[in-house]
């Protein structure tokens, strides 16, 4: 029985081995899952490929990343629900993740739908479609 392409190790697609220590690798990646609950596929391509090529910049780029995210004057609640926000005036797929994270942190639907009812005001109805259809996947898997 031989693997189909889509179960074969990243090696056997021509990328190199790790560079980066596996533990390592996962710590970085736990962060994510503490936040949001799973690790988001465009950010497991992106720790696979450089812990394989670059694994210096992907440390770089997680610290970053930690040090603008979590800045000492917001709590996470509110840095998520204005990065839900951010991403919502942008039509950006990741508004979900961010929202999904606010909710982790303690968010309500109210404030969900605030953050919304905002981007609506300077973006218009495709914001507020966007944001619509997040909050109400998220109710759903919720229930």
């Amino acid at each position: 029985m031989s693997q189909s392409d889509d179960d074969r190790p990243a090696e056997s697609h021509g990328l190199p081995a790790l560079k980066m220590d596996e533990a390592e690798l996962e710590a970085l990646r736990q962060v994510y899952s503490d936040l949001i609950g799973f690790v988001p596929p465009r950010i497991q391509a992106r720790t696979d490929l450089l812990a394989r090529l670059d694994p210096e910049l992907l440390t770089m780029q997680e610290a970053m990343r930690r040090r603008a995210m979590y800045p000492p004057c917001f709590d996470t609640k509110t840095a998520q629900l204005m990065l839900f926000g951010m991403l919502l005036m942008t039509l950006a797929d990741a508004a979900r993740l961010h929202a999904i994270a606010a909710r982790r942190a303690g968010a309500t639907w109210e404030e969900l739908s605030a953050v919304v009812n905002l981007a609506f005001l300077f973006r218009g109805l495709p914001a507020a479609n966007l944001g619509a259809q997040i909050i109400q996947g998220m109710a759903e898997t919720e229930t």
